[in-house]
């Protein structure tokens, strides 16, 4: 499975986004409860590497770790979970064109004064002849994010780690509370 990864967002037309049913909200609580699972693990990680030595430590978590722990939790919850942004540290983690439009709504919405911490969507289409649910949750960018996803916050060590691993990376100058990403999860049935 290819793991994709984080990020942002922003455009001038908004897309309507159609109301969960409560057919889907046991879908929406159990894709919760996904990401959840997948934050604190990544998370918990993080806090240890920056812990032992700092940001520079811990890109090697998002660039070793993170692949694997999306991984591990695709397989045990049952559900295609992965990261994206418009702003990605990677090129193989840019969004898919749905993926694009919902966080373009999501930074629409912020822009509004939505709290990034409530913005979600969920879907049901139809992929290859059998139906989807897709979810998606932003992902707010933290004070710490900005070690490394910040502007004048990245230090120049952090920086050339940065460049020697990510020669395309986008995931730069954010200011703590923008949209960071999101999660992406997906389940066929």
């Amino acid at each position: 499975m290819k793991t994709r990864f984080i990020v942002s967002i922003l455009l001038t037309a908004s897309i309507a986004l159609p109301a969960i049913g409560a057919d889907n909200q046991e879908m929406v609580m159990e894709a919760r409860k996904v990401i959840k699972q997948f934050a604190t693990h990544l998370k918990g990680e993080l806090k240890a590497a920056m812990k032992e030595g700092g940001p520079v430590n811990a890109i090697s978590v998002c660039n070793d770790r993170a692949p694997g722990i999306t991984d591990e939790v695709s397989a045990s919850s049952g559900w295609s979970v992965a990261r994206t942004s418009l702003k990605p540290r990677s090129t193989a983690n840019s969004p898919l064109p749905w993926e694009r439009k919902v966080m373009e709504e999501f930074e629409a919405k912020k822009a509004a004064g939505a709290d990034p911490r409530t913005l979600d969507y969920s879907d049901v289409v139809e992929e290859n002849g059998r139906k989807v649910f897709r979810y998606m949750k932003a992902i707010p960018t933290g004070k710490v994010c900005l070690n490394c996803h910040g502007g004048d916050e990245v230090k120049p060590e952090v920086e050339m780690r940065l460049k020697s691993l990510y020669p395309s990376d986008r995931a730069r100058g954010f200011k703590e509370g923008d949209i960071r990403g999101a999660f992406v999860l997906k389940r066929t049935f």
